[in-house]
């Protein structure tokens, strides 16, 4: 399996935390080198291992806001 690289280019917020330390954050990631991209998945207490997650560019993060809004 090949290695996963990602680098953390800025934490946007905390949306949960379980009882065992995991946070669910938002954050822009870069995944591979790739271009940086808003990212919402569990972190561990250590920050070295993660859940599974989603990703979404400038232009989805933009349509997901316009959607929360209108149904918030």
């Amino acid at each position: 399996m090949a290695e996963i690289k990602y680098e953390i280019i800025k934490k946007l917020g905390i949306l949960s935390e379980t009882k065992s330390g995991w946070k669910k954050e938002v954050n822009i990631v870069s995944w591979n080198g790739r271009n940086p991209k808003f990212d919402i998945r569990e972190w561990s207490p250590e920050g070295d291992k993660m859940g599974k997650g989603v990703t979404l560019s400038d232009e989805e993060a933009t349509i997901l806001k316009e959607i929360l809004n209108e149904e918030c």
